[in-house]
């Protein structure tokens, strides 16, 4: 297996594939969680004008896309949002590839800080960043909810 990391670009057209990756990598959620992840509104448009307005690293080996992870500048810190990899491929270090990019990213754009945010039933996927170096930061109700929904987890580089 020989992975190769890469920015999307305007050369990408691929897109479907890209949406069935998420919702693969997503689909064990759904029962999961409450409310419903902001996943179910990217559609073949919704994710063309995300990638125009964040930065999107996918993961590929020999043309097949492997992984993705969206990321978005703020002020003090670089947002990190949707790192997926397909079902069948979790667990062989995709996921750290793509964030290892992510951070070389950040670096270069002077930013010393990641931050990302993960359902609260979902503690695994917590677990997963933990062991990438990211602690909590703090937790937040989606609007509507009065139990706190969702974990900020954020790793200073």
């Amino acid at each position: 297996m020989a992975i190769s990391i890469k920015v999307v670009d305007a050369a990408f057209k691929d897109w479907q594939a890209l949406l069935d990756l998420l919702f693969a990598a997503f689909d064990f959620q759904h029962q999961r969680i409450d409310p419903p992840s902001s996943l179910l509104k990217l559609n073949l448009q919704t994710i063309v004008e995300k990638s125009k307005s964040e930065r999107l690293y996918i993961a590929v080996d020999d043309g097949v896309l492997l992984g993705c992870v969206f990321v978005k500048k703020q002020p003090d810190f670089l947002y990190v949002g949707k790192l997926a990899v397909v079902p069948n491929m979790q667990g062989r270090g995709i996921g750290q590839s793509l964030m290892q990019e992510v951070e070389r990213y950040a670096s270069s754009i002077n930013l010393h800080r990641l931050e990302l945010q993960v359902r609260i039933e979902l503690t695994e996927n917590q677990a997963a960043f933990a062991a990438m170096g990211f602690v909590e930061i703090g937790r937040s109700a989606h609007p509507g909810f009065s139990q706190m929904t969702s974990v900020t987890m954020g790793k200073m580089l």
